[in-house]
């Protein structure tokens, strides 16, 4: 953590009047930027006594004061532990008693609601500045990440900060960082992969950061609301050149653009998109637009990012190389990453891997190699179909091909055994007045389109509408808005397999290709 801390300390003695950030109600140059985190980790250092190091949570909305905190807590030398705002306050109470959290400082307008229940210290961030902090004790910096998973509890991914600050700079250097760089950023501060794209990357490479927080809170977290998000007006304005979603926002935008005949922003270099895989489909139409779209692949174990397609480099359907300085290989199809962004283990446990060599993960991700070292990942191991046929199926597979219709926000492919296979079709916000209207055999033809490149033995025989505000209420989101496939295949196992509607045998495919 002391590059990214000494980076800043930098660009305040030499460019000191250069824009760091702006929340559209406060703005700090590098020089303030580096005086605020000076004074708050020299005010959060009294919260430490004779005993262990504090663990500080941090509530609230994209402000400035977020970054401050983040930075002021790695200063210090304590543990940060975001608290996503669009977390229930049992999964609060669970974090704080899971991470040892033992004061919560929060930002301007923050809800304390899920602080409150906590009996926590519960205090804004502060806004004393100073000249000097020692660094020495960032050294010990460290942050816990909640991830609300696919499937179970929760747990805390203890990342060390010499793996926040190694993956920095690499995904810097992936990207080509520059100092003259505009950063919008449209996602939650709480999630690990924004905090490296919106302050420590652009942030150690001296460049400026612009936060919305009033787009970040409508987006609701998995879900947005059913207003109109506006991302294209939004993004127009801001005029970044680099900007991070995940590929719900990128069909919004997508889709706004091509309802109004908007453009891009002329200066826009990279959009990079994770946290789910993108439809092929809606790829092609962001770069038909405009939108320089750049897939990436990564997961919390590893510090968010694995590979990333890099400008004037993409590979489309892949998802790029893997960053400089990680090995990553496969082991009977899964993909298995070693090197200095991996994990110091989950929080509680004991951890798996030794200093003395290079850490590994197995990731449960299948995929395949190009020749030119190009990654493509096919979905989760333990999904795996298996059809009674004997045919192997990767339900991502399937679904991609019915997502690459844009009335399609989400699908869900639900193995039902000798029933068959079934698919759980959930409409696009733009598109939920097209379903309402539709008749069965509209919709029978949507699905029957999308199935239309498949073998027959991967077709889905039946489908279900379900809206996607209802899978928000029934908790069947991440936090990144994917399924939770587990729990939606169960929630909706009835409608999909009916025990009234036998399933009608479908002849054997001779062809000999698995996904």
């Amino acid at each position: 953590m002391h590059e990214i801390l000494r980076a800043i300390r930098r660009h305040a003695a030499v460019t000191p009047h250069r824009p760091a950030v702006t929340d559209g109600i406060s703005s700090l140059d590098y020089a303030e930027l580096a005086a605020r985190v000076a004074g708050a980790a020299q005010a959060l250092t009294a919260l430490g006594g004779a005993g262990p190091r504090p663990v500080v949570g941090i509530l609230g909305a994209n402000r400035v004061e977020w970054v401050v905190a983040q930075l002021a807590i790695w200063q210090a030398g304590y543990t940060a532990v975001p608290l996503p705002p669009f977390f229930s306050a049992a999964q609060c109470r669970h974090i704080a008693a899971d991470a040892g959290i033992t004061h919560i400082i929060h930002t301007p307008d923050a809800d304390p609601g899920p602080g409150g229940p906590l009996d926590l210290p519960l205090q804004p961030v502060p806004a004393m500045t100073a000249a000097t902090a020692a660094l020495d004790l960032a050294g010990t910096a460290r942050q816990v990440i909640y991830t609300s998973g696919s499937t179970g509890t929760p747990k805390g991914v203890l990342l060390e900060g010499r793996q926040l600050s190694w993956s920095t700079l690499a995904l810097a250097q992936a990207i080509d960082a520059r100092p003259d760089d505009h950063y919008l950023s449209l996602l939650p501060m709480a999630l690990l992969l924004e905090t490296l794209c919106a302050i420590t990357m652009p942030l150690s490479a001296g460049a400026r950061v612009t936060l919305m927080p009033g787009l970040t809170d409508r987006m609701g977290g998995p879900a947005p609301g059913p207003a109109p998000l506006r991302l294209a007006d939004a993004i127009t304005a801001a005029a970044p050149t680099c900007l991070m979603l995940v590929p719900q926002l990128l069909a919004a935008w997508v889709t706004e653009l091509e309802r109004t005949g908007g453009t891009v922003p002329p200066g826009l270099r990279l959009v990079a998109v994770g946290g789910a895989a993108i439809p092929p489909a809606l790829a092609e139409r962001a770069w038909a637009l405009g939108i320089p779209v750049h897939e990436g692949y990564g997961l919390s174990e590893c510090c968010s990012v694995v590979a990333l397609n890099r400008p004037g480099q993409r590979r489309p359907g892949t998802v790029g190389r893997p960053l400089p300085g990680l090995r990553v290989t496969l082991d009977g199809g899964e993909i298995v990453v070693t090197g200095p962004s991996v994990m110091s283990g989950y929080l509680g446990t004991t951890p798996a891997n030794e200093p003395a060599g290079p850490a590994t993960w197995r990731t449960g991700d299948l995929g395949t190699f190009d020749d030119d070292g190009h990654l493509t990942v096919h979905g989760r191991r333990d999904a795996l179909i298996v059809t009674p046929g004997g045919r192997n199926i990767s339900p991502e597979w399937v679904e991609a091909h019915f997502l690459n219709d844009p009335r399609l926000s989400h699908c869900l492919l639900s193995d039902g055994g000798m029933d068959g296979l079934a698919m759980l079709l959930v409409p696009a916000p733009a598109a939920e007045s097209w379903f309402e209207a539709a008749g069965n055999d509209a919709i029978a033809a949507l699905a029957s389109t999308a199935a239309a490149g498949l073998p027959a033995y991967a077709r889905p025989r039946r489908h279900h509408v379900a809206p996607l505000r209802d899978l928000a209420a029934r908790g069947l989101l991440t936090a990144n808005g994917r399924l939770r496939r587990r729990e939606t295949t169960a929630a909706y196992h009835l409608q999909l397999h009916p025990p009234a509607m036998p399933a009608i045998p479908t002849p054997l495919d001779h062809s000999t290709t698995n996904h």
